[in-house]
């Protein structure tokens, strides 16, 4: 018989698992989550950081996109604007993360067990700034899923509903509270389109 596992024990392995990939200090939430409305300024602060970034890094920026909830119009949405970058090789840091320090971002996640993924923050808007490689599978997963929402209107305040239940728990950590969406995030990628609804692309 497996030994019980109570609350503490599983909260410090939580703890520790987010340590082992944090970059500094593990910051905790203890909070509801706070979504807004949709912003239309939304877009313009990602081309901001799409043009910082293309300045800073050039041609070893192979692909810059808006994603997550600030990206598709009408979502309730943390504001945080989640930028998607693509680079040659995320686990050869010294080849941009220099670059991007010198533009104000700071590096926060590395994860090499994960496509190599690294986060970085925004230097003055509240920015995630997710690097990926041009094969990780999440690359095309997370703009389908985005295309999705945008296009398929039942799927977007489905998701809406969902992110809206989930905000008011109280989150220990702000990524338990993106873990918990993942189920739904599969059902709608998973599910057909309907009548009058254009697919994701």
């Amino acid at each position: 018989m497996a030994p019980r596992v109570d609350g503490t024990d599983h909260q410090r392995r939580r703890d520790e698992e987010l340590q082992e990939v944090t970059v500094g200090r593990l910051d905790l939430h203890e909070a509801p989550i706070t979504l807004a409305p949709y912003d239309t300024g939304w877009p313009r602060l990602f081309s901001r950081e799409a043009d910082r970034l293309r300045t800073a890094l050039g041609p070893v920026a192979l692909r810059i996109e808006h994603v997550g909830s600030t990206s598709v119009p009408g979502l309730v949405a943390k504001p945080v604007i989640d930028v998607l970058l693509v680079v040659p090789d995320p686990a050869d840091e010294p080849g941009y993360v220099p670059q991007l320090e010198a533009a104000g971002y700071v590096l926060r996640i590395r994860e090499p067990g994960w496509f190599e993924h690294r986060l970085l923050k925004g230097p003055d808007t509240d920015v995630n700034l997710h690097v990926f490689g041009p094969g990780a599978a999440e690359v095309e997963r997370v703009l389908r899923f985005r295309d999705r929402l945008r296009g398929d209107d039942a799927a977007r305040d489905r998701y809406a509903r969902t992110k809206r239940e989930l905000a008011r728990r109280t989150w220990r950590h702000v990524q338990d509270y993106a873990d918990a969406k993942s189920a739904v995030v599969e059902e709608i990628l998973a599910a057909r389109t309907g009548p009058g609804q254009r697919p994701s692309s």
